[in-house]
């Protein structure tokens, strides 16, 4: 379930990458969040989570993260920002139950300590 849950998080990313960013959203804020910065912050917790525990300011700051997007996507008229941003959102709350899931694996998982 585990490894599930990595790849499932690695074809979000990829599915984000190719996603085009949404127009207009390039330097407004909403809601007191700089739009390219929640997406490239999102991404980097995300990438972060593949290579292996975060340590425990980038685990809060994914739990922060994972709420203000709730904030964010109330705010946002635009119907493909809502969606890409959505993605995004789901994207960050996989990445933090990896991190849930991978503080209660033991720590030689896949036959390596700290490997994932």
């Amino acid at each position: 379930m585990f490894q599930e849950k990595l790849d499932a998080l690695s074809q979000m990313m990829a599915e984000h990458m190719a996603m085009p960013f949404p127009p207009g959203f390039r330097g407004p804020d909403i809601e007191d969040q700089d739009m390219v910065m929640l997406g490239a912050d999102t991404y980097g917790y995300c990438l972060g989570v593949l290579k292996g525990p975060l340590d425990e300011q980038r685990g809060r700051g994914l739990i922060r993260l994972t709420a203000v997007f709730e904030e964010v996507l109330a705010a946002i008229d635009d119907e493909y920002a809502t969606r890409y941003y959505t993605h995004v959102r789901d994207m960050a709350v996989l990445a933090a139950e990896i991190e849930t899931l991978g503080e209660k694996q033991p720590s030689d998982q896949e036959g390596s300590p700290g490997s994932r």
